[in-house]
């Protein structure tokens, strides 16, 4: 396994085209742009080595029994569901943001399960090609971009029917030795600082998408392919400072980009889907409560963070003591650790699948995924009500460090006498980054909007079993009556 400086050497040698602000970058590792994002994915890889937490981040190979990452791990116990979410929350608490290798991570395992019950129906042979590329990922501890988000168009209408075929990744040749896809996944977190690309479906398909049903593996730097940064908020601030990045050594998010796929080859041994479209909301619907499970656990963590900065800019004002300040505080760590429960929960009711790997249980998954889209939004308003308007009016760094205006900076933005007044523009600078950008805006639509969410509870509550629970109560008979 790779320690995070190792992981930071490896990306050195991926060079593949990546474009920020028009302009394309050489050299992804040293550009202010992408080092926080690397630095926080490096996390996952030195955790791995920590004397203390190692356990977590790190498993055995149920391929070839050797010492690998958890996040190259397919999950075969309830257990190994509840250690990732501690894993999440860990690595959360550490970065105060993304990390970015639990979207490979639910990938592999997503695609692991569907290839296996799609050759037990079918006669394909998907699977063993998967075990092959599994053991490559866990034998160099790559880092994988799970992509499946495709651009999508016009959303009323299926992919075989839109006016560009390019708006779903497709599948426009087959040859002997492979397919040629075409198309783009967009919003796609850590490809940036991915080794690996691994692609999945988008939706549930029908025999007229069935070239849009392709699921396959290729390297970053597969000829082809080509990387454009999104932008995000305050990012030019990382070519002006320190302070002013509020966290200036992981950053805010996960580094989102665009990948266009133009007429790129994939060799067949790493196709793991083509054509079968029957099995592509099997897919998404495995990948996607693998990854909702996820947000209690990294969420919460961020959370903790979160928290920690309103009571250290309360002591800093000096309101720490005030009635409403606890009680806002103790609301903060109740919204995250209900967060909390619900993927555990979700994962300590996990049941195997047909391949002998675990799934957790998707109706508390998309449960804790819901919650997510209320309660960090929830947490921030607490969050900025208790550091009060300066987190949105402070000067710049610049200011601070000027030698006419800077102690005009440092006098009437004092707080508390104790506590320099640095301390103070620091704390407040990182609760401006964490809860007044990019952020929010992932707890709203990572691993899918609120309406998905709701989608899947819906088809996941049984309501006619519950019927059943309350006619019964009530001394109704048991018939299928409708109004």
């Amino acid at each position: 396994m790779m320690t995070g400086q190792e992981y930071i050497e490896s990306l050195k040698q991926l060079k593949r085209p990546v474009y920020y602000r028009g302009r394309i970058i050489e050299d992804v590792v040293e550009h202010p742009a992408f080092r926080p994002h690397i630095n926080a994915a490096a996390v996952t890889y030195d955790l791995a080595h920590d004397p203390e937490q190692g356990s977590l981040a790190t498993t055995t190979s149920h391929l070839t029994g050797q010492p690998i990452s958890r996040f190259t791990h397919i999950h075969h116990s309830a257990q190994d569901l509840v250690t990732k979410v501690k894993l999440m929350r860990t690595l959360g608490r550490q970065t105060g943001t993304c990390f970015q290798r639990c979207v490979g991570f639910d990938g592999l395992n997503a695609v692991y399960g569907v290839t296996f019950e799609m050759d037990q129906k079918e006669g394909t042979n998907y699977h063993q090609r998967f075990l092959e590329y599994l053991k490559y990922i866990q034998a160099h501890d790559l880092m994988v971009d799970g992509a499946m988000t495709d651009p999508k168009g016009d959303r009323s209408r299926s992919p075989g029917q839109q006016a560009d075929p390019d708006f779903y990744l497709h599948v426009v040749e087959r040859r002997a030795d492979g397919i040629v896809v075409q198309g783009a996944k967009a919003q796609q977190t850590g490809a940036i600082n991915s080794h690996e690309v691994l692609v999945m479906p988008t939706a549930a398909m029908d025999p007229a998408d069935a070239d849009y049903a392709v699921s396959f593996a290729v390297p970053a730097n597969t000829p082809g392919l080509t990387f454009i940064f999104g932008r995000q908020a305050n990012d030019t601030r990382r070519e002006e400072g320190e302070i002013d990045q509020g966290n200036a050594q992981f950053g805010i998010m996960g580094g989102e980009a665009l990948i266009v796929f133009d007429n790129v080859f994939v060799p067949w041994e790493r196709v793991f889907m083509c054509g079968e479209y029957g099995y592509t909301g099997l897919l998404v619907e495995r990948f996607a409560s693998y990854h909702r499970q996820n947000y209690g656990g990294c969420k919460t963590g961020v959370a903790d963070v979160l928290v920690g900065a309103a009571y250290t800019a309360a002591q800093y004002q000096g309101t720490e003591r005030a009635a409403h300040i606890r009680d806002k505080l103790t609301e903060m760590v109740h919204l995250a650790e209900t967060l909390y429960a619900c993927s555990i929960a979700c994962s300590a009711e996990g049941r195997p699948t047909p391949s002998g790997q675990y799934f957790v249980d998707p109706l508390l998954a998309n449960t804790a995924k819901l919650n997510t889209t209320r309660f960090i939004y929830e947490i921030a308003r607490l969050v900025h009500d208790i550091a009060g308007g300066l987190i949105a009016t402070l000067p710049s760094e610049q200011d601070l460090r000027h030698p006419e205006i800077g102690p005009y900076v440092a006098k009437y933005f004092q707080g508390v006498a104790e506590v320099p007044m640095e301390h103070r523009f620091r704390i407040c600078r990182l609760i401006e980054n964490m809860t007044a950008n990019t952020a929010l805006v992932e707890s709203m639509h990572g691993a899918g909007s609120p309406q998905a969410q709701r989608i899947m509870i819906l088809r996941q509550a049984n309501l006619e079993e519950k019927k059943a629970l309350a006619t019964r109560l009530a001394g109704i008979p048991n018939t299928q009556e409708k109004p």
